[in-house]
């Protein structure tokens, strides 16, 4: 798996995620305000993460393996 196929399936991995947090959160799921929190807290981290990788996958081929091959250079 290269780094794009990496970045794509991790994008549709925290859209699922976040689309089911969603769900259960208008569903109602939330029993006390702590846990509403919770899951609009996971929520937002998850739209940031997705919005990075999103960047992300709009560079090059050759960007995307720079910049992974220096955040393991680190």
């Amino acid at each position: 798996m290269d780094a794009v196929d990496f970045a794509q399936y991790l994008y549709k991995e925290l859209r699922t995620r976040e689309q089911d947090l969603a769900m259960a959160l208008a569903r109602g799921s939330a029993k006390t305000y702590e846990e509403y929190r919770t899951l609009v807290g996971e929520i937002q981290g998850l739209s940031y993460a997705r919005s990075e990788m999103k960047a992300l996958l709009e560079k090059t081929d050759n960007d995307i393996e720079e910049l992974f091959s220096s955040k393991n250079d680190s």
